[in-house]
């Protein structure tokens, strides 16, 4: 693979989980035995990145912490060798200054990478590998961006219509192998707005013609700037952005909200075959009035 930069935004408030969130970043909720990062750190390391950006902001220090090295931790642990969170990445940080969108957190990333475009795997996102590495999502968006010639591709998966006003909706039509020419992309619109189901899956391929768009990309109403808005430039100034679908079994679990977090947490605790099978017999038991 030849893109080998990534960024991880991890700027945003946390709010819909707070009181969790109030001291502790969302990133860093544990999912089984590990922070919802890390799983996004592991799946970059896996797909051949070198060198992530985290995007930081206000009391995300705990995420930095996590990624240093902490001999004394290891030697009470007696690991050898030593636990290595970082996966052999090399890991660099900067901090948005205050939150204003994920348009206005990429915008600290520009330059960061090349002319070869970068990844970009939201911070707060569990993409449920079902492929080797290789054929991994992250994978098939840097062979689309770069065989397409295209300014940036975007995963999707199809999300129900209630689900449609949460989320970027991608508008196009397939060109052959599961990819979609997009024509549209539309920040969280009413579901009657569009026609299309098929959300933006927190995962990236970002060319220089993006973060440029984002540049001169203006907040919303709400006070924030959107990557929505800075692609539907590039695709007005005659930019290519295409789509690539999640494979089956590749399954997003977003932990930004309450609801998203348990189904998370339950889903890979029940799938993790080290405390799966009791798991699954306790709930067994509860569901049926028994425990």
């Amino acid at each position: 693979m030849t893109i080998t930069d990534a960024v991880i935004p991890v700027a945003g408030l946390g709010t819909r989980l707070l009181p969790a969130t109030r001291s502790q970043p969302k990133e860093m909720l544990p999912v089984v035995d590990k922070p919802v990062v890390q799983y996004v750190v592991e799946e970059l390391q896996a797909a051949g990145i070198e060198r992530v950006l985290f995007v930081t902001g206000r009391r995300k220090r705990a995420i930095e912490d996590h990624f240093d090295a902490d001999p004394e931790l290891d030697r009470a642990l007696g690991s050898d060798p030593p636990l290595d969170p970082r996966g052999g990445l090399k890991i660099l940080y900067t901090r948005q200054l205050r939150p204003a969108g994920l348009g206005d957190a990429l915008r600290y990333a520009e330059g960061f990478g090349d002319e070869r475009g970068v990844v970009v795997a939201l911070g707060d996102t569990i993409i449920e590998p079902a492929l080797p590495p290789g054929q991994a999502i992250i994978a098939r968006l840097v062979e689309a961006y770069e065989e397409l010639h295209a300014s940036a591709a975007l995963a999707v998966v199809e999300v129900s219509e209630e689900a449609v006003s949460s989320y970027g909706i991608v508008c196009g039509s397939e060109i052959g192998d599961g990819i979609i020419e997009v024509t549209d992309v539309i920040e969280k619109p009413d579901p009657s707005e569009v026609s299309s189901r098929l959300a933006v899956a927190a995962r990236y391929v970002l060319g220089p013609s993006v973060f440029a768009a984002l540049r001169d990309t203006v907040p919303d109403a709400g006070g924030e700037v959107q990557l929505a808005d800075g692609l539907r430039a590039v695709l007005r100034q005659g930019g290519r952005i295409v789509a690539v679908p999640l494979a089956a079994g590749e399954r997003r679990h977003d932990i930004g909200t309450v609801e998203g977090y348990c189904h998370a947490f339950l889903e890979l605790a029940f799938a993790d075959p080290r405390v799966g099978p009791a798991l699954r017999a306790r709930a067994a038991t509860l569901l049926d009035g028994a425990g």
